[in-house]
Parts: C-alpha cells; structure tokens; sequence
C-alpha cells in the first residue's frame, strides 16, 4: 500500500498527526454543513489535540490494515483539505469485506471530487486489497450521496432500520453494495 495515490484532478494520502491542523481546518469549515450527516461531536472534537490522538489512532489501524483513511486535497494545492475517503471494518477470510464512508467540503461538492476519490479507493480496495464487496450505508434523504455510489456501480441491498445514530437521532440507512467479481 502507497501512502499517496494520484487521479485526474486529486492527491489522496495517508497522513499522519503532523496534518492535525489542516484537518481541524477542514471540520470547523465544514461543521455545520456536516452535522446533518454525522454523530453529535464534542467541541473537543475540533481542537489539535483531539484531531492528533485521532490521527495516530488511524494510523495504528492503517498498519494492521483493518481501515484504510485517504484525506483529499485538490492536486494543485497540498495543504487544504477538501474531504475524506474511509475504508474501515476491513474484513479478511472468507468475507475480504469493508466499509465506505465519505465526506467533502461544502463549497467542492457537485464538482466530481469525490466520485473520483472514491473510484481510485475502490481501485484500492480491489486491487490492492484483493476485497470481494464494499459496503456503503446512506440514509434514504441523502440523494447526492446515494448518486455517487450509484455512478459508481453499487447496488441496493435493503434497509437497515434505525442502524446508526446520526445527529442525535436513530437514522435508517439504504445499504449499497459493490462486488468485485474478480475476487
């Protein structure tokens, strides 16, 4: 596995806690704009300090390869981050499973940034990985990321009712999914 990965328009890496500022950059720009999306954070959640610990606890599961965090920043400017693309519950065995999480900039989206970052990880993921399906959970009113994926080529498997509390409140979730019948 690369520590940065290249596409048209984007550079992907694995950063480490000497990115912490640039990543508490990126949420406090986007803290409103996420909060429909994400869990209720703690103020400390956007503080250096929490941002390293977070950072270096990533990288311990990097390492042991159970999840994968590739921060995007545009290639043309290395030190504003505009999203991220995670691969995490790696699953090895007779599974070889994970699942994808994303996010981008408020001001970056309906730009193709993160269909192309997320195209090159499940380049990853596939390739590099040797993974047979990636999982992708997207609540029912979240209609541009339920697009992405579709673009992408995953496919509808369900609903999981009220499977991740989002914002306070237990949120059902579309489950998408993409096979690789490579593997």
């Amino acid at each position: 596995m690369q520590k940065v990965y290249e596409t048209e328009r984007l550079i992907l890496k694995v950063v480490d806690k000497s990115y912490a500022e640039l990543v508490v950059d990126y949420y406090l720009r986007n803290k409103s704009f996420l909060e429909e999306w994400e869990p209720i954070k703690d103020e400390d959640f956007y503080t250096k300090q929490y941002q390293e610990e977070q950072l270096d606890k990533e990288s311990s599961t990097i390492e042991n390869n159970s999840s994968l965090r590739l921060w995007v920043f545009k290639n043309e400017n290395e030190n504003k981050v505009i999203g991220s693309i995670g691969f995490n519950n790696i699953v090895r065995g007779v599974f070889l499973s994970c699942h994808l999480g994303y996010k981008l900039d408020k001001d970056e989206i309906n730009k193709g940034y993160i269909t192309e970052a997320i195209r090159k990880g499940i380049e990853i993921m596939f390739i590099e990985f040797g993974l047979h399906r990636i999982e992708a959970n997207i609540m029912p009113r979240n209609k541009r990321s339920l697009r992405v994926v579709e673009k992408l080529g995953f496919y509808n498997e369900g609903l999981a009712y009220k499977y991740l509390k989002i914002n306070g409140k237990w949120e059902d979730h579309i489950h998408m999914v993409l096979l690789n019948d490579k593997v």
